[in-house]
């Protein structure tokens, strides 16, 4: 079982793949070791209320995150959301893989960079994982700038968060795996 305080999941590699797919991954992927977090809009006065855990579900190790989303008093959101380890380098990688399930709602993919001042401030793409698990690739490419006209640059990206927001929903995602990918 996993901690909230270390990645959600070593299982990026399908059991049943060859020596050579395995050699393939290794070489156009690299899996971040990701120390999850829940942030919640009450920090700005909102009431939306969730939380992590580590959670094992369909055979996988995975970091979940559930909880209710509310609009009320200005809130709106709940997410997880962790730093990138220092001495990822991330030079000609070319987007996100994750590996979720979900209930079928739209969650967002946040990335913050160095080039970011203000929190309210990201890049922003969205996905909508089923209930089986699924690897969904984000090219960096399809990640819009929000409030800020700083382009997008792969080698500053120090935080991702993974986000339920938007309307009043009950959020429950569970992530097994984020991984670099090359093109």
């Amino acid at each position: 079982m996993i901690s909230p305080g270390s990645l959600a999941a070593k299982g990026g590699i399908d059991p049943g793949a060859t020596a050579l797919d395995i050699g393939s991954l290794k070489e156009s992927v690299m899996e971040l070791d990701l120390n999850w977090e829940y942030v919640a809009d009450t920090v700005m006065g909102g009431v939306s209320q969730g939380k992590i855990a580590a959670v094992s579900i369909k055979g996988r190790d995975a970091m979940q995150l559930t909880g209710q989303v509310s609009l009320e008093n200005d809130g709106g959101f709940i997410q997880m959301a962790a730093n990138l380890p220092p001495a990822v380098q991330l030079k000609d990688f070319a987007g996100l893989e994750v590996d979720a399930t979900g209930n079928g709602e739209a969650y967002d993919i946040r990335l913050r960079t160095t080039d970011l001042a203000r929190p309210w401030q990201s890049y922003r793409t969205a996905f909508t994982p089923g209930p089986d698990w699924g690897s969904y690739r984000l090219p960096f490419a399809a990640f819009e700038a929000h409030r800020t006209d700083a382009r997008f640059v792969a080698a500053n990206l120090r935080r991702l968060g993974i986000v339920a927001i938007g309307h009043a929903f009950a959020a429950n995602i569970s992530v097994a795996a984020v991984r670099l990918y090359r093109a």
